[in-house]
């Protein structure tokens, strides 16, 4: 996923912060030179380099691989690392540290990675390499260099042998990439007993960014619905010498171009306005007018147009959205198929019901040869910030980055934190990197990347934000 939908990549950076921010990495809790922090700096470093040599692309995943090697650092350390495979090679891991009488802390991150195409990267996306400062490798942001951080505070609670006033558990899980069906879905549904009393969840969906010198933490609280479709075209077979009037690849066409172009109305959920708000009072943004009051700007199509190419990340938080992803017909040139697809990905604002949305798109491609088939789709949830963990979070940017601003954020991407939210469970999209917006391009992208300096500090800082919600 999904983590670059939670930064405003078309925000501005200012160039001095970005080269200083590439150059060195943020401030370090106050005792970061006791031996114990010093032993966590190392280890985040090489652990990472291991962690993104393992391919665990998805498809097919694999993510037995990255389960066995991290039991074996946990089992180390004489923590008990649990392994449920989903399926055959899809493996999920969780440990566990006890502690009372408080609800647990679960630290979720997924082991599986996008595919990397080795032609469009400067350095090997399963070598990790460090170069120029940083450690390069698919998986290096989304999500195993939070995994690992995630990991060391984890084991640096379990090392101070002090009793925690909560339960934390560690969680890798497989198959976010794909909707997390062989993943987190699945130990909710097969296995509820290992959150039977969990209170909050910390996974990815946001993070650090420096705004205009400014530092500013998003956490994710909401999320756009996925709605994934596939349009499945028929009509007769033929050859490609002798073409009909009408064939199933016309037929898909012509239902692609009307979804091309519809204009889906903007609307402005509470959530999104609440966080246009926060951006505007904390002068984050250059239009002021704009953000302080979204809707009634937004009635404008010259302003709607305007959002939508300056900022299309942000734009895409004020409607649905359906992206023509992939494109099926016939397997030989001069053949006429007899069905011809394409795969849809939509996204709906959490208040849409997606059956009348389904229902919509239907009657637009207006077509009884097209068969629309869902693919997937989640349930709509929001976590509240009147929390201790959001309280904690906020403090602690606080601490680190004196007048950071700590906002609640909507994604346009999905994770797994949805499934938690079915559940009643409080989720956080946070990660305590701050990232540039070069490591925000590798996501999914080619390059992937994290400098040292901040893993290394982000770590330190996970640790000190758990120290201060258990103990």
């Amino acid at each position: 996923m999904h983590l670059a939908s939670a930064f405003r990549a078309c925000t501005s950076v200012s160039t001095l912060c970005a080269a200083a921010l590439l150059a060195c990495a943020g401030p370090l809790p106050a005792h970061a030179g006791d031996a114990s922090d010093q032993q966590v700096r190392g280890e985040a470093v090489a652990r990472l380099q291991a962690y993104v040599r393992i391919d665990t692309t998805n498809p097919p995943g694999n993510e037995a691989r990255g389960v066995a090697w991290l039991a074996e650092l946990l089992r180390a350390e004489g923590i008990d690392a649990h392994i449920l495979e989903s399926a055959p090679g899809r493996a999920n891991l969780w440990a566990r540290l006890d502690g009372g009488p408080e609800r647990a802390l679960v630290l979720l991150h997924h082991i599986d990675v996008v595919p990397a195409d080795r032609r469009y990267w400067q350095n090997d996306p399963f070598g990790g390499e460090i170069r120029d400062g940083y450690i390069h490798g698919r998986g290096a942001v989304d999500t195993k260099g939070l995994g690992i951080a995630q990991l060391e505070a984890f084991l640096a609670l379990h090392r101070a042998g002090k009793p925690l006033r909560r339960p934390v558990i560690y969680l890798a899980t497989a198959d976010e990439e794909a909707g997390g069906a062989a993943g987190t879905g699945w130990l909710l549904a097969q296995h509820p007993e290992i959150f039977a009393d969990t209170e909050w969840v910390l996974n990815e969906g946001g993070g650090g960014r420096e705004v205009d010198g400014r530092i500013v933490f998003s956490v994710e609280v909401t999320q756009k619905i996925p709605l994934w479709l596939r349009l499945v075209a028929r009509d007769k077979p033929g050859h490609g010498a002798m073409p009909p009037p009408e064939t199933a690849v016309t037929r898909l066409v012509h239902a692609l171009d009307k979804l091309s172009r519809a204009e889906f109305a903007t609307r402005v959920i509470p959530a999104v306005d609440r966080l246009a708000k926060a951006r505007a009072a904390a002068g984050l943004e250059t239009d002021r007018a704009l953000f302080a009051d979204l809707p009634r700007a937004l009635e404008d199509p010259q302003t709607r147009r305007r959002l939508q190419t300056q900022d299309p990340a942000f734009s895409a938080l004020t409607r649905d959205t359906c992206a023509i992803t992939r494109l099926a017909g016939s397997d030989k040139i001069n053949v006429i198929p007899p069905e011809a697809s394409a795969e849809i990905d939509c996204r709906l604002l959490p208040d849409r019901d997606p059956g009348e949305f389904l229902a919509a798109l239907v009657k637009l491609i207006d077509d009884p040869a097209i068969e629309v088939v869902e693919l997937m789709r989640f349930k709509p949830g929001e976590s509240t910030i009147d929390t201790p963990l959001f309280r904690a979070i906020a403090a602690a940017a606080q601490r680190d980055f004196p007048g950071a601003v700590v906002m609640p954020a909507v994604a346009t991407a999905f994770t797994d934190s949805h499934y938690f939210r079915d559940h009643g469970i409080v989720a956080y999209g946070y990660s305590p990197f701050v990232v540039t917006p070069a490591e925000i391009a590798g996501i999914h992208g080619s390059n992937e990347r994290l400098r040292v300096g901040e893993l290394q500090a982000g770590t330190l800082r996970l640790v000190e934000l758990l120290r201060s919600l258990v103990y």
